[in-house]
């Protein structure tokens, strides 16, 4: 239970590996001990969105309503000395992810068109590459990451550290020889790496 002062925590919903069974979810246990988070059920989206991975398995939600699946995921309220955990986790200030509303079905396990919604935060893939992402993805995304999609996943700490994550993101989307060129905003590793060395 969220405990720190009186202020108003922060409702997250989680879709990857910050879930239970997933590697960073170790980030999300600290924090409930700590006091800084609650887990508050598994739930949908409202809306239709495209959930897909990146390099070495890495899931990114892409805010293309209307595209993919109803995501299931968990929620956490989160107080803000947490949120600031959880923004390093993702990036926020060097464009990995964004944070950004997301419409959750407010019946836990309910995939009811009726009933009641309610808006909550998530982080999604930063738009500098989301578009990019998402056609490297065949525009093909799933409704949860689960233990078959993270097949393959590599840990932070085992991938390349001479490249930076968004460099790693590049690489990814540009070994596709079908890829478009909305990948434009990512950093080019200089010299250019051969494909190659992204673990496919």
């Amino acid at each position: 239970m969220v405990t720190e002062g009186t202020e108003k925590p922060t409702i997250i919903f989680t879709y990857g590996t910050l879930k239970r069974g997933f590697s960073n979810h170790v980030l999300l246990q600290d924090m409930i001990a700590a006091g800084d988070a609650s887990f508050l059920g598994v739930y949908p989206t409202v809306d239709r969105l495209p959930l897909v991975c990146g390099p070495y398995r890495v899931p990114f939600l892409l805010n293309f309503p209307g595209s993919g699946e109803h995501v299931r995921g968990e929620l956490y309220a989160v107080s803000a000395r947490g949120l600031i955990r959880m923004d390093e986790l993702e990036g926020i200030t060097r464009a990995h992810y964004e944070k950004l509303p997301i419409k959750i079905r407010a019946d836990e396990e309910s995939e009811s068109e009726s009933g009641k919604t309610m808006e909550v935060e998530a982080y999604y893939a930063h738009r500098n590459y989301a578009e990019a992402l998402w056609k490297r993805n065949g525009e093909k995304g799933f409704r949860c990451y689960t233990e078959k999609e993270a097949k393959g996943y590599v840990k932070r700490k085992d991938r390349p550290q001479h490249l930076t994550f968004l460099e790693q993101i590049g690489i990814f989307i540009s070994s596709n020889p079908n890829s478009c060129c909305c990948n434009k905003n990512l950093p080019v590793p200089s010299p250019p790496l051969p494909v190659n060395v992204v673990n496919h």
